[in-house]
């Protein structure tokens, strides 16, 4: 049990890195972090890596240099024992994207076990937290689950600098939302700001040590994780506070970080530090100097969200989420992102990507080229994209009148 009061609290280590010197640059990073003091050497260390999508998009997921350069770290400091740790996500084939977004290379280069917690062989057990829930013994009144492989390990976060159409940011407190709910998971969106909060005070319960590791080196902003506008922003961070590491990442997007749900409320649970004020950053970056003014947003898909969360269709978020017609979600989401906005948009904001210093680094990376094809062709994705949002939006438009009629 890690507690509240952990070695590395209210401290974030903050780095300027270039693409030549970057796997150097994280271990450095490490090292300001004082990382050791925050992980048990005789315990095993899961990485719990980001795929926000299986397609390769900056700032989506984890980077494979920010992998390879926490991997090497600890190899290289003693610790054995390292897990690669994925979770599904329903609208993202992790099998994919770990080999879109390179993770398989590095895991495979360096020798570390590579888990996929909801294969069969992976046990899921009732938990009861010891601190308060502010939701989760609501949401989940037949009791919590999470993976059995997470209990006395040590566990490191390697999100990413970027924006969340629910949240504002996502970061580290949001990236153990896939790795410590089941697929059920999608049942707490109404109420995401106070689960990741719960699941932080989950984690200190049951990890030996607890870090996360976050790359800036591509930023993404506007309606994230997905259909985002990438900037080159060159920075690193990490930390052993789950709640400092995502205020100076909100502060730098340009949020004020005690205006975010998740952050003001995990500060005042003193799950962590959420107020910039009061964090001590370390290493050679001036934070107002580089601060930035990310831009939020919307998509179709995040917008048809929101009104079964947050919306006029709220009286049937248990039929359209929690029946067996939940499938309809997962294919609307597939299809939009996939089938419509990525050849439309997304493909040639990645093409842009790559033609930057980083982008040029993720291309050559590890030899291995680059894929990012479209799952459909522009023509296509536009038929079929249309015919999508006008049967989504006639489905929605039904339920709305409907609720209005039975109201």
């Amino acid at each position: 049990m890690i507690g509240t009061n952990f070695p590395g609290k209210g401290q974030v280590a903050l780095l300027r890195t270039q693409p030549e010197t970057v796997l150097d640059d994280y271990q450095r990073l490490l090292g300001l972090a004082n990382y050791e003091a925050a992980l048990p050497k005789d315990k095993s260390t899961l990485l719990k890596i980001n795929i926000s999508w299986q397609q390769w998009y900056p700032a989506c997921s984890t980077a494979p240099w920010q992998l390879e350069g926490v991997v090497r770290t600890l190899q290289a400091d003693g610790y054995q024992d390292l897990i690669a740790a994925h979770n599904r996500t329903v609208v993202v084939d992790a099998y994919v994207g770990e080999r879109n977004n390179k993770h398989k290379l590095v895991v495979d280069r360096y020798g570390l076990r590579n888990v996929h917690l909801y294969e069969p062989e992976f046990e899921w057990v009732y938990y009861e937290p010891k601190t308060p829930m502010l939701v989760l013994d609501k949401v989940y009144p037949d009791g919590i689950k999470i993976p059995s492989v997470f209990l006395d390990k040590n566990i490191i976060h390697l999100p990413t600098v970027k924006t969340h159409v629910f949240t504002t940011i996502t970061g580290a407190m949001k990236n153990a939302f896939g790795g410590l709910l089941s697929e059920r998971r999608h049942w707490t969106h109404a109420v995401i700001h106070e689960t990741v909060v719960d699941l932080l005070a989950i984690q200190q319960e049951i990890h030996s040590g607890l870090f996360a590791v976050m790359d800036g080196t591509f930023a993404g902003d506007g309606p994230g994780p997905r259909a985002m506008w990438a900037q080159e922003k060159d920075l690193i961070l990490a930390s052993a506070d789950q709640v400092a590491i995502d205020a100076v990442s909100a502060y730098l997007q340009g949020f004020d970080p005690l205006e975010l749900k998740f952050i003001r409320l995990a500060h005042e649970r003193g799950l962590g530090i959420g107020d910039v004020k009061q964090i001590q950053i370390v290493g050679n970056v001036d934070l107002d100097e580089v601060r930035w003014h990310a831009r939020t947003g919307e998509t179709f898909a995040s917008w048809g969200q929101k009104q079964i969360y947050h919306g006029p269709l709220k009286p049937f978020e248990g039929f359209l989420l929690r029946t067996p017609i939940v499938p309809w979600s997962y294919m609307a989401s597939r299809a939009y992102y996939d089938g419509f906005w990525y050849p439309l948009v997304g493909n040639a904001r990645v093409e842009e990507a790559l033609a930057t210093k980083w982008g040029r680094l993720f291309a050559g990376y590890g030899n291995q080229p680059a894929v990012t094809r479209p799952l459909y062709e522009p023509k296509t994705a536009a038929a079929v994209g249309v015919l999508g949002v006008a049967a989504s939006a006639l489905a929605l438009w039904w339920l709305v009148t409907r609720g209005k009629n039975r109201g």
